[in-house]
């Protein structure tokens, strides 16, 4: 059971306190978790649970904005961490996107939403689509609305009548004229590549994304040519598990639009699509960079939007760096980064130029790592198939599409 939930800026400064029960939780717990988390950095802000003095404390930070519980009594702290998740998911979709500015600006929305979704600290209604019934997203109109007439709820007078159904995350009944499902296979490939360049470490990190449109109560299952492949999958709660334990089938009511039905990961893959080849030589105060990229394994699908970034090292007191193909920036936070876009057929992409080192610095010692960043359509690099998808109860003048897009996550290339 969740006894107060806090949302803390970057600086630290709290934007909401949400008391949950009858026991107040004062506010100097987040005096010390910011304290502790200045005094220990990133290695205090990467864990998930913390036992302060007087409480247990779960944080999750999301595009700068700590999100921070705490509870006096034993609980699963899974639950703890997925709820905060939640929150920060849910508000990020209704005021698309986290920063201070929008918590503060709809302030009265985020507390309506915290009502709804925890209810003397244990969790209630957190779909996405039941909330939108329940509380109307910001807009222009219900902004001037609450100016002129004073009033600042967005709470709807009627409780949506999927709050009482066996599948609280679908409207009830909708009805559409053209009835439609979209699935999109959506990966992140995750690498290590060290000096030699051989590939230490490369991984996937997949979401399986559902666009419903469909009338009635439809009943999907979903099946792949190889599941065997996937590991650590987690599933939408819509998911019936016992199929997928027995057939690696997804069986599932979906919700109405769109949702995330299940993430995945892909280990120990052998391969991947692109390369990059630093060399840096240095003497007498200057390095001297040479950067290749290009493609091997090919995909079968086009790449675009490759870019190569590094950060120089302190001792670098200015950069001349030019290409032979796309753009190349020097940030002010001394980040070189290099927009290539897409691979041309009749040549290799290549970054060269000379960096002028300290006075009484001979050699650099301190060699940087590039970030890669790319995109493929059409094409999920780790393999996974989908078989087909097919509706029990089919209505009138189906539609089905599947897309596939892999693009680059932590991509890594040391020098």
């Amino acid at each position: 059971m969740l006894e107060c939930i806090f949302l803390l800026s970057d600086s630290g400064e709290v934007m909401l306190e949400k008391q949950l029960t009858g026991h107040r939780v004062d506010r100097s717990i987040c005096d010390w978790f910011w304290d502790h988390a200045i005094s220990q950095g990133d290695s205090f802000k990467s864990q998930p649970v913390i036992a302060s003095p007087t409480h247990y404390l779960f944080q999750v930070v999301q595009e700068g904005i700590t999100f921070l519980a705490c509870t006096q009594v034993e609980m699963p702290p899974l639950m703890g961490i997925e709820f905060l998740c939640r929150v920060a998911d849910v508000l990020s979709d209704y005021l698309g996107g986290l920063n201070e500015d929008v918590i503060k600006d709809n302030f009265v929305i985020v507390y309506e939403l915290l009502d709804e979704m925890i209810d003397n600290g244990f969790p209630l209604t957190t779909e996405p689509n039941i909330l939108r019934e329940m509380i109307a997203p910001p807009n222009i109109v219900s902004k001037v609305l609450s100016v002129v007439t004073g009033s600042s709820s967005n709470v709807s007078d009627t409780l949506p009548g999927a709050t009482g159904s066996c599948v609280p995350w679908r409207a009830a009944d909708p009805k559409y004229a053209n009835n439609e499902v979209y699935v999109d296979l959506v990966e992140e490939m995750d690498a290590v590549v060290n000096r030699e360049g051989v590939l230490v470490k490369c991984e996937i990190c997949g979401e399986v994304r559902v666009n419903s449109h469909l009338s009635g109560l439809p009943d999907l299952t979903l099946s792949f040519a190889n599941p065997s492949i996937l590991d650590d999958v987690r599933f939408h709660p819509c998911v019936r598990f016992r199929p997928w334990e027995s057939h690696q089938i997804l069986s599932f009511v979906p919700p109405d639009g769109e949702f995330n039905l299940m993430s995945y990961r892909v280990r120990k893959l052998k391969s991947n699509p692109i390369y990059v080849k630093p060399q840096l030589t240095s003497d007498a105060g200057k390095c001297r960079v040479n950067v290749l990229v290009g493609t091997k394994n090919d995909p079968g699908k086009t790449m675009d939007s490759i870019t190569v970034q590094f950060q120089l090292p302190p001792c670098v007191l200015s950069a001349d760096l030019t290409s032979n193909h796309g753009t190349v920036n020097i940030l002010s936070n001394k980040i070189c980064s290099w927009s290539i876009g897409r691979i041309p057929k009749d040549k290799a992409p290549s970054l060269s130029g000379t960096l002028v080192l300290e006075t009484g610095l001979e050699r650099l010692h301190v060699f940087p790592t590039f970030r890669v960043d790319f995109r493929i359509m059409g094409v999920a690099l780790s393999g996974l198939q989908i078989d087909k998808l097919d509706l029990k109860t089919v209505p009138n003048r189906l539609y089905k599409g599947f897309r596939a897009l892999t693009r680059a996550g932590e991509f890594e290339v040391r020098s």
